[in-house]
């Protein structure tokens, strides 16, 4: 069983608001002191496939895509027990939409050769789109179930759990296939210290636009099929009036008053 599964390097999610701000300029997030972090919905896609590997065998090749990816931040699911690490790294990568990057990300997917089952988070959360994963089984060719949260492989066939609104439902898929996965999946293990040992001695496979045969204005900025409007932080203002008496009931009284005056009552 040959599992690739596409991670990426995010802003950390549970980052304060004061640690990044917007570059009306460019539109782009701007960090301050808070490190990046692997997509926590691509750590679920990784314990998704170690959970396939456990009963199935086989290899799990993971693929991230940027410039300048911190190694400690990458190399997280090579501790957590995955095989290979493979760098989409070159600056022209860079300010990607979800096609541009699907489409990057699914020649480098042909270029690796073999593979039956293609992971991915089921959306990224810096961006909420949930395209790439999609994206991917559209330029390749083969099918695609979204939001899993359980997976299980039987020969050439994945029987799959997936969420709905009020429940799930269950779907069997030909591999080699694209799936998307939840948090529903289960909690991504903790690396060992011989897993961190290990993923020291690995070094990533780096390739450039041209190792994946395509041309730099297929792909990040260049190759985008959206642009960005404007990104912004919304400004939460509120403002608080107290209710004042002599007595609770006063208070209770003013505070009736004020309601009404707000047509609240």
């Amino acid at each position: 069983m040959n599992i690739i599964v596409c991670i990426k390097q995010v802003i950390d999610p549970e980052a304060p608001p004061s640690s990044f701000r917007i570059d009306a300029a460019t539109n782009k997030v701007m960090m301050q002191g808070a490190p990046p972090v692997i997509d926590p919905y691509g750590e679920y896609a990784v314990e998704a496939s170690l959970k396939i590997k456990a009963t199935q065998g086989g290899k799990i090749t993971t693929i991230s895509l940027g410039d300048n990816l911190l190694r400690e931040v990458v190399k997280k699911p090579l501790a957590m027990g995955a095989d290979e690490l493979v760098l989409l790294e070159d600056e022209v990568y860079i300010g990607g939409d979800s096609w541009s990057t699907a489409y990057a990300l699914a020649m480098a997917i042909k270029k690796v050769g073999e593979y039956d089952l293609i992971l991915c988070g089921r959306e990224a959360s810096d961006t909420n789109a949930g395209q790439t994963g999609p994206g991917i089984s559209e330029i390749l060719g083969v099918p695609c179930v979204t939001l899993a949260r359980k997976i299980d492989v039987t020969d050439s066939t994945a029987r799959v759990e997936r969420v709905t609104a009020d429940g799930y439902e269950v779907i069997d898929v030909p591999l080699p296939s694209v799936i998307t996965v939840s948090n529903e999946i289960g909690e991504p293990r903790y690396p060992t210290i011989k897993g961190i040992m290990t993923a020291k001695k690995i070094e990533p496979v780096i390739w450039k636009p041209s190792d994946i045969g395509v041309e730099p204005f297929h792909v990040g900025d260049a190759g985008q099929r959206t642009r960005i409007a404007r990104l912004y932080q919304p400004i939460l203002e509120g403002e608080c009036e107290f209710a004042e008496g002599e007595s609770p009931e006063e208070a209770g009284a003013n505070l009736a008053l004020k309601l009404r005056e707000a047509k609240v009552l």
